[in-house]
């Protein structure tokens, strides 16, 4: 464990994007304060920053009016600009959102007024327009969306947590946040390798964001229940088969977007995920277990509620996790020639997935003050495209 300074200005629990990003735009605020990033991990980024597909997202899907949807064009154009000015892989290539029969087209339309509300660049294709842009793609009408990218966030993760350092603020890994204590002046953190004080503490710990914000003292409804997401890679033989992104019409009746294709600015294409409960809120093998994440999720009655509403659904999403025939099934709705032979074993994610007691998702990010902490407590997708622009957001509530 590293130690940490015993004082700093500004304290962020959390070496994610979210985390990172914000100490990145507290820096640039207040020049004159210091800054300290508290990461219980060995380096940054290695949970949900570093297991994404590195989507720069175009703000599509999100409910209009939403803070994700007020939020995501602005913060995508920032991390472009940030990836471009620090010599980050990025690249703006499009995609498309593919319906495979008739009854998904009224869906489709959906999802392209609610695009056009949020100031989406997209429109309807169709059969020929889709064959240009994926000529493997099956489908009878698509959405194009031209703006939506792709990016390296572990990267990024590492070159926010150098620049936080360079202007004199402090990365601390080995260092989980076991106590929060709020005083008259001063909030006192405290871990294994000692405590630290500090004026104000920005909550952004991800998987455990609801536990470190309990610790601080906030009343909090909705609990994070982990779901693991499982992903397979093209061979090279096979990465043909996709040229950029593809998407299915997601089903109205389930919270995910369900399997897609994912090039990757590094080189080849991941496809996936399912969406499965993982057994810890670290758990990114089968077999991962934590007695404790498991109980908490089983016994959290929001979680129960969801699971009788979608019982159908999490069957078959485990059907595919354990049988690869099922998930190739699943990709063959968008391209029909891939075969099991063309799939890889690839790394696994887990999503922190906040749900209210009434078994309901909760969609949008969600940020709650607590005397002098500030608790990120739910940071769904775009976050990590929107991380800069969470970060301003953050800075403007500590002004």
């Amino acid at each position: 464990m590293t130690p940490a300074p015993d004082a700093a200005d500004l304290i962020v629990i959390g070496g994610g994007i979210v985390g990172l990003a914000t100490a990145y735009r507290l820096g640039e605020r207040f020049p004159q304060q210091s800054i300290l990033v508290l990461e219980k991990e060995p380096g940054v980024g290695r949970h949900q920053s570093g297991r994404n597909s590195g989507v720069l997202h175009s703000g599509i899907y999100y409910a209009p009016g939403s803070l994700r949807a007020q939020i995501c064009r602005a913060g995508k154009r920032e991390m472009e600009e940030f990836c471009r000015a620090q010599g980050l892989p990025y690249e703006v290539c499009g995609k498309v959102i593919v319906a495979v029969n008739e009854t998904e087209l009224p869906a489709l339309e959906g999802i392209l007024e609610r695009g056009r509300q949020n100031g989406v660049r997209c429109e309807r294709i169709g059969l020929e327009r889709l064959r240009e842009l994926e000529p493997h793609t099956a489908g009878i009408a698509a959405l194009h969306v031209p703006d939506a990218g792709i990016t390296d966030y572990a990267r990024v993760c590492e070159r926010l947590a150098q620049l936080v350092e360079e202007r004199g603020g402090r990365v601390v890994t080995g260092f989980p946040v076991t106590a929060i204590e709020t005083r008259r002046n001063q909030v006192v953190v405290r871990g294994p390798a000692g405590e630290c004080v500090a004026n104000r503490v920005v909550n952004c710990a991800g998987l455990h964001s609801d536990r470190v914000a309990r610790l601080s003292g906030q009343r909090l409804a909705v609990r994070i229940v982990p779901f693991r997401g499982e992903y397979w890679e093209l061979a090279p033989a096979a990465r043909h088969l996709c040229r950029n992104l593809i998407y299915p019409v997601p089903d109205a009746r389930f919270p995910f977007l369900g399997v897609h294709f994912t090039r990757m600015v590094q080189g080849g294409v991941e496809c996936g995920p399912n969406a499965v409960l993982a057994f810890a809120r670290e758990g990114y093998g089968k077999l991962d277990v934590n007695t404790r994440d498991l109980l908490e999720s089983l016994r959290y009655t929001g979680f129960q509620r969801l699971a009788a509403r979608h019982w159908r659904k999490g069957v078959e999403e485990m059907w595919r996790s354990l049988y690869k025939p099922a998930f190739v099934h699943a990709l063959q709705r968008l391209v029909p020639e891939i075969r099991a032979e063309h799939l890889v074993p690839c790394r696994a994610g887990v999503r922190a997935q906040a749900l209210a007691p009434d078994g309901a998702l909760v969609h949008d990010f969600l940020i709650e003050e607590c005397g002098r902490v500030l608790n990120v407590c739910n940071a769904p997708s775009p976050a990590a495209t929107s991380s800069l622009r969470i970060g301003t957001l953050i800075a403007d509530r500590l002004v």
